[in-house]
This record gives C-alpha cells, sequence and structure tokens, in this order.
C-alpha cells in the first residue's frame, strides 16, 4: 500500500498543471511575474534549474491589459534583427497598437531566467486566447 501512496506523491509532484489567467485591467509586469514563475516551474517543491517542471499558463484578455500613469509612453521595447541598423524600438501604445497581444509575451521573456536553456523551450507551454477564440471553442453541454 506503501508505494501506491508513494507512487501518487509522485504522480502529484510532476504532473502537469494548467493555470488560468484573466489579464482584464491587469498590469502587465504583475502578470508576467506570476505566468513566468508557473512555466519555469518555481511554485513546486522539487524545482531544479536545469529540470524543466513547467506548467502550462493560459492568459486571456491580454488586449485589454493596463498601465499606470504614463507608462503606455515611458516603457519601450526594443529588438534587434542582427544586422547593421537593424535596431529596433517601440514604445508599448505603438507594439500594443501594432499587435494586441504581444505586450505579454514580451514582459513574460523578460521574466524568465536568461543564463539557462531551458526559458527558450518555456513559451511554448504559455497560451493565448482572444475573445474571439473563447466565443467559438466548442462549449461542454450539460442537462
Amino acid at each position: 500500500m506503501a508505494s501506491f501512496t508513494k507512487a501518487a506523491q509522485q504522480w502529484a509532484t510532476f504532473a502537469r498543471s494548467w493555470y488560468l489567467l484573466d489579464g482584464w485591467m491587469q498590469p502587465p509586469g504583475k502578470l508576467a511575474a506570476v505566468a513566468s514563475i508557473r512555466l519555469e516551474g518555481k511554485h513546486k517543491p522539487i524545482y531544479h534549474a536545469l529540470s524543466d517542471l513547467g506548467d502550462h499558463v493560459v492568459i486571456i484578455n491580454t488586449r485589454h491589459i493596463a498601465f499606470s500613469g504614463n507608462k503606455w509612453e515611458q516603457k519601450v521595447y526594443s529588438s534587434h534583427t542582427g544586422y547593421p541598423g537593424g535596431f529596433l524600438q517601440l514604445t508599448a501604445a505603438q507594439l500594443h497598437k501594432k499587435d494586441p497581444t504581444a505586450v505579454i509575451p514580451e514582459d513574460i521573456r523578460k521574466n524568465l531566467v536568461q543564463e539557462l536553456p531551458q526559458p527558450r523551450k518555456v513559451p511554448k507551454k504559455l497560451n493565448e486566447y482572444t475573445q474571439e477564440e473563447i466565443d467559438a471553442f466548442p462549449k461542454i453541454w450539460t442537462p
């Protein structure tokens, strides 16, 4: 009987959970902090930096995020193509206007650990769904 208990404990420890986060009027930094902890698996008692223990995170309503103060114009997202003159900078307002769901993944990538090879795989467990996709998703029928 003890082996069943040990097996159940091991399953509960290593099982992948799904977390649903609502981005409605939430600051992207705090939402990204919560999501990155779950994606890396730092909330589990057996966390190790070289192990892939992260859970799946689904974020809805990412186009309705809210910055405090004047951060829409002050916060800058930058990238580089690798070619000369390829340095690009966009404010949060410009990035949100270009793609309303692009701010959250950028903040999550900034929160993930950069020194290890694992974080490149972690964002694959991050899912974002728009309201149209949620409405089009098949509903479970209950009598």
